[in-house]
């Protein structure tokens, strides 16, 4: 296993169809870990291990691969790119070090390579870009390099200028070396490093130009020989534009196609000389779970303390493969770990290396690898693991609520443990996958971030777990939310047997902005009410508004626990709990509630002739447009419309536009029906 300072732990991450499964496997091929290129289209790539990613050529789980470059320990997690699966991509940047984000130079910056970016923000995660797909008609680099400035507001700095573009793409000049970098396209084939073709020269000369501008904006080494007018070196260049990436304050820009086998070894190349080492990234932070006001960090040191995240969930023929990022310490095979959630000890029982569905067993792995490990039952997506003499909390990963569910049953009577087992298998894996019981029609309700998501779901149990359900239409998920104050007191007293139970609580309520979320806030002395009897009226509360007067979650309101009333002798915190509870939901029914339903951000590309189709038939869908521009040689249209309405679109859109337009759809927003 190599040292640190030689390992990257990165991602690949991407809108949907921009390449970076294409741009995985040549990394594979290149490196030597595979000796035969397996093309998406094909559904022979070497990442795709369940049978509907190698059918849809699309990744719906995100796959972890390590391979050797330039001596270097190159440790990969391809992620999706779809919408639906894009906690696969939270996950996996909660734990890697820096990120490839690859951008179709024709679509440019589309709506799923934004939301990556901002996952990337959050994160604060080093990436560099790779605008691939330089050989289709309508590239357009410069044009995408602008888009992620005004777009994403990046300090993009292009580190290549690419010869030619469509049918002509040759390959690219080196910006820092001043050289050609041109690949023939057989993969055997050496990157030939030459002269700048002649006809570029003044073209090269004004991008290293804006170049060495743009670097002395983030580093004032550069800064000063620059406005000094003295030489700029190479090595100290790719020195400052290397700290600016580490900062985050700037990301070097590449380009190529990797279907054509066209600029990836200079992308690996990059990645070593840009992206960071575990020892590059600040120590991990984390609190004592005993006083979460207490802050740790630990360092990415063998020697260090354990402190490994659980960042997924797997099944593998029934049994549970976990991955896990080792921020510092180590772990071994047979050693027995604390997990943090639960309080209690476990076993790793086995450790592996992982390269997508195929595993090498490993004894031992230090602080900065990512792998996979078996025998922890109990634990799940966002659990820390810590050396039991050294306990310490790592950040949880966020997760997303569902936007749309189906009703599921089996198909015979005699299938439904099987099935619940199996729905129970799924939850476990998938965080944004949800199941619940209907109160009222005693069906089996499945949860999830879209259409396909549930598809993937329901193709994943007949497949997988052998059962064959039935499955109702896809109904959106609902919110509630009041629109005006409101406040009232609720008495609880009840007789059990030989026990008394008691409360009388008063609270108010008042609606928050949208997207605020809901707050709980007790307004009573802290001196004259026990802190015990408290807590138990804000569960009370908090409980309640699980449910709004309609029965659906409520959201973006604030809650105040203005008043309460107990007996010592009447099981008091039993009383203010339910008490608290019959409050609420009283109150929440003065407050008009309003019924919200899943909002989408639609974007779609079509054919200029049919504009006009499109637009309208998103207006009947009750669709809002907010913009109509272009995209190369298409109309680009921009609109919200109800998740509701938007069900059967894809085929829809293709028939009104000839089979000629695309859209893509991600989630903005809870908001009131139209």
């Amino acid at each position: 296993m190599a040292k640190n300072d030689r390992v990257r732990n990165i991602g690949i991450a991407a809108h949907i169809d921009a390449g970076k499964t294409t741009v995985s496997e040549r990394f594979l091929y290149y490196s030597g870990k595979i000796h035969q290129i397996g093309e998406v289209h094909d559904g022979e790539a070497k990442t795709y291990w369940m049978d509907q990613e190698k059918e849809r050529g699309i990744t719906i789980t995100a796959a972890a691969i390590t391979f050797d470059w330039n001596g270097y320990e190159i440790r990969l997690i391809d992620t999706p790119g779809h919408v639906d699966f894009t906690i696969e991509v939270e996950r996996s940047l909660r734990v890697l070090d820096g990120a490839v984000i690859v951008f179709c130079a024709v679509g440019g910056v589309e709506p799923q390579s934004e939301t990556v970016w901002r996952q990337a923000d959050k994160f604060e995660i080093p990436r560099m870009v790779f605008v691939n797909k330089m050989d289709r008609i309508g590239a357009d680099f410069a044009g995408v390099v602008q888009q992620i400035r005004e777009r994403l507001g990046a300090v993009a700095i292009p580190i290549q200028l690419p010869i030619g573009s469509e049918d002509r793409y040759e390959g690219a000049i080196d910006l820092i070396l001043m050289k050609s970098l041109i690949d023939s396209g057989d993969p055997k084939d050496p990157v030939k490093i030459g002269e700048i073709p002649s006809d570029m020269v003044e073209a090269a000369e004004l991008a290293r130009e804006e170049l060495l501008e743009a670097v002395a904006d983030v580093d004032d080494g550069i800064a000063e020989k620059y406005l000094a007018g003295e030489s700029i070196e190479a090595a100290e260049l790719q020195k400052a534009i290397r700290d600016a990436c580490l900062r985050c304050a700037a990301v070097p820009v590449l380009c190529g196609t990797a279907l054509r086998n066209k600029g990836v070894r200079p992308l690996l190349d990059a990645v070593i000389d840009y992206l960071p080492s575990p020892l590059d990234v600040p120590p991990i932070t984390g609190v004592d779970p005993n006083d979460t006001e207490v802050v740790l960090t630990r360092e990415p040191k063998d020697g260090a303390p354990l402190a490994a995240l659980l960042f997924k969930v797997a099944m593998d023929d029934g049994r549970k493969i976990v991955f896990l990022r080792v921020f510092s310490g180590s772990i071994k095979a047979g050693q027995e770990v604390l997990n943090v959630r639960t309080g209690k000890k476990e076993k790793i029982a086995r450790l592996f290396e992982t390269h997508a569905n195929k595993r090498n067993r490993i004894e031992k792995a230090g602080a900065g690898t990512i792998v996979t490990a078996t025998g922890l039952k109990t634990a799940t997506t966002g659990d820390t693991l810590c050396d039991p003499d050294a306990p310490i909390m790592l950040e949880r990963i966020d997760t997303y609520e569902p936007v749309i569910s189906t009703a599921i049953e089996p198909d015979t009577n005699a299938e439904k443990d099987k099935l619940d087992f199996a729905i129970n298998k799924l939850v476990e894996e998938d965080p944004t996958f949800r199941v619940r019981d209907d109160a009222e029609t005693g069906q089996t309700i499945i949860s999830g971030m879209g259409e396909l998501h549930l598809e993937i779901m329901v193709e994943r149990l007949r497949r997988e777990y052998k059962v064959n359900p039935r499955v109702g239409r896809p109904q959106v998920v609902y919110r509630e939310a009041i629109t005006k104050n409101a406040s009232g007191v609720a008495e609880f007293e009840r007789q059990l047997k030989e026990e008394a139970i008691y409360g009388k609580v008063g609270c108010t309520v008042e609606p928050r902005d949208r997207g605020t979320g809901s707050s709980f806030e007790s307004d009573l002395d802290p001196e004259l009410f026990p802190q015990s009897l408290v807590e138990a009226a804000m569960q009370g509360l908090r409980d309640a508004s699980q449910s709004g007067p309609s029965g659906y979650p409520l959201e973006d309101v604030a809650v105040h626990l203005t008043s309460m009333e107990f007996r010592e002798e009447a099981q008091p915190v039993a009383g203010v709990r339910a008490a608290a509870a019959e409050s609420f939901r009283q109150v929440a029914s003065k407050a008009e509630a309003i019924r919200l339903e899943p909002i989408m951000d639609v974007e779609i590309t079509t054919p200029e002739e049919a504009l006009g189709a499109v637009i309208g038939d998103l207006q009947q869908r009750a669709g809002h447009i907010l913009d109509v521009g272009a995209r190369g040689n298409k109309s680009l249209i921009k609109a919200k419309v109800p998740l509701a309405n938007m069900f059967g679109y894809s085929t829809k859109v293709r028939t009104i536009s000839s089979g000629r337009a695309e859209f893509s759809m991600r989630f903005s927003a809870y908001d009131r029906l139209s």
